[in-house]
């Protein structure tokens, strides 16, 4: 394994993988560690990762959208919702607000002591 990789040389690997680790290492040529510790290491290449990594999230979001468009997929629809629609009330999660009075509410565990 050579030492003379340059930071420049991960970055400019990086377009085109998907953010993938091991097509970065192959296309520098070098091992996974090494292509995962320049990501780490250097604030330049990170961006450049973290770009291409929300450039695939765009991308397979626009195929959920386009399902849901032409396809009129209900499933897709509804799971997309669940993720995107929370502030709308769309949720599998149920959430429930609890309010004692302006009491704090205490939890014990079977074991522990009661005290007031």
């Amino acid at each position: 394994m050579s030492n003379s990789y340059k930071a420049v040389d991960f970055a400019n690997a990086i377009p085109g993988t998907g953010g993938i680790i091991s097509a970065i290492a192959r296309k520098v040529g070098c091992d996974w560690h090494t292509a995962k510790k320049y990501i780490e290491a250097h604030a330049s290449v990170k961006a450049v990762y973290d770009a291409e990594c929300e450039r695939v999230l765009d991308l397979a979001e626009t195929v959920i959208i386009q399902s849901v468009i032409d396809d009129k997929d209900v499933q897709t629809a509804k799971w997309y919702l669940t993720l995107k629609g929370r502030d709308r009330g769309y949720s599998e999660r149920r959430e429930v607000d609890v309010t004692s009075g302006g009491q704090p509410i205490v939890l014990r565990w079977p074991d522990q002591e009661e005290s007031d």
